[in-house]
């Protein structure tokens, strides 16, 4: 299962920021190209074990938007973008949110009281970006029905979880060191 996207991920590029082991792929990073192969085996595993009774797919700008639009395109079901800027829209929900490797301000808009989402993005490692949205959108009055990422670094989802109460879904746990991705875990 996922083996397509098993294999680029052992096959990604590994680049040296001072003393953390990058790598390059485009799932996290946009580049070299999006393959619409592994999108879309990527898209039918979250359909076919996420709760789909949501009114929206709700995800992080960037690079969670390409996953959540794979998702919507088969299921029709809409998206809704959580950005990192400020439209002042009314019911807009600022948050602060901070990753293993950077801090940000996130801005939430068109989450209604009620309602039942799902979430998606590309990488979970702290949860420092999860938890601040998944809570925000539980103060809102909305339920998140469950979460999925599709790489997963460290032990992120499982804090999301222990504190929210949301599963998280994680599709391929690995780590990375200066001989590549290694595949450690996931379905």
């Amino acid at each position: 299962m996922l083996e397509k996207l098993k294999a680029s991920l052992e096959a990604s590029p590994i680049i040296r920021r001072g003393e953390y082991n990058y790598f390059i792929h485009f799932i996290s990073d946009g580049i070299p190209g999006i393959d619409p192969e592994i999108m879309n085996e990527i898209a039918d595993y979250i359909i076919k074990n996420a709760d789909m009774n949501v009114s929206k797919i709700v995800t992080i700008e960037a690079m969670g938007i390409p996953i959540a639009m794979a998702i919507s395109m088969k299921t029709g079901i809409p998206v809704n973008i959580i950005r990192k800027r400020e439209y002042k829209l009314p019911g807009e929900i600022v948050l602060s949110q901070a990753t293993g490797y950077s801090k940000g301000t996130l801005y939430i808009n068109g989450i209604e009281t009620g309602e039942r989402v799902l979430f998606v993005d590309d990488v979970i490692s702290t949860g420092g970006s999860l938890l601040p949205v998944v809570k925000a959108i539980q103060g809102a009055g909305a339920h998140v029905a469950g979460a999925f990422c599709v790489i997963g670094r460290g032990n992120g989802a499982e804090r999301v979880e222990k504190e929210t109460g949301v599963p998280v879904g994680v599709l391929v746990y690995l780590d990375v060191d200066e001989n590549g991705v290694h595949v450690t875990g996931g379905v």
